[in-house]
């Protein structure tokens, strides 16, 4: 059985102009809620075997806090350029490559990506994951390879926990 947790980015900031789209970094709300979520997702579920990031600021400061909460090393924080996408076709690559010996993972991705992702591999249709919303999933298949439709497992958003 293997468990995947995917979260949304926390909110980012439009503040700074001339910065591109990839550098743009979380708001004061985005680290609040990155804290929060962390918090209570690392009391409620096992710690995940890996922690995957997109390469975006505001992505890897969002994983960053959970590895923080979770007492994940930093240093095995795996980066993925192509996370940096916003369709599910990455994502969708990137967990079916994850090494086997990994029985749990969470990755930290952008918006259109994963709802697609969530609704395709899920049970629960999921209209709208929201910034910093975290979807888990778990799969019957003991390859990573070979996941198919999975049992949504967890459906948390912030402002459920305000």
């Amino acid at each position: 059985m293997k468990t995947l947790y995917i979260v949304r980015h926390a909110k980012s900031s439009w503040e700074y102009q001339g910065l591109e789209d990839i550098d743009r970094p979380l708001k004061k709300r985005g680290i609040k809620d990155a804290y929060l979520m962390s918090k209570f997702l690392s009391k409620r579920i096992n710690k995940p075997d890996v922690f995957i990031s997109s390469v975006a600021n505001r992505a890897l400061h969002t994983s960053v806090i959970f590895c923080q909460n979770f007492n994940y090393p930093l240093s095995n924080l795996k980066i993925k350029k192509e996370l940096y996408s916003f369709s599910d076709g990455y994502l969708v690559k990137t967990v079916k490559a994850l090494d086997n010996s990994f029985n749990s993972a969470i990755i930290f991705s952008h918006d259109h990506g994963i709802n697609t992702f969530v609704n395709k591999f899920g049970s629960k249709p999921i209209a709208h994951v929201s910034t910093c919303g975290v979807i888990g999933i778990q799969f019957d298949e003991k390859h990573w390879k070979d996941i198919k439709k999975g049992t949504t497992i967890l459906v948390e958003f912030p402002k459920n926990h305000k």
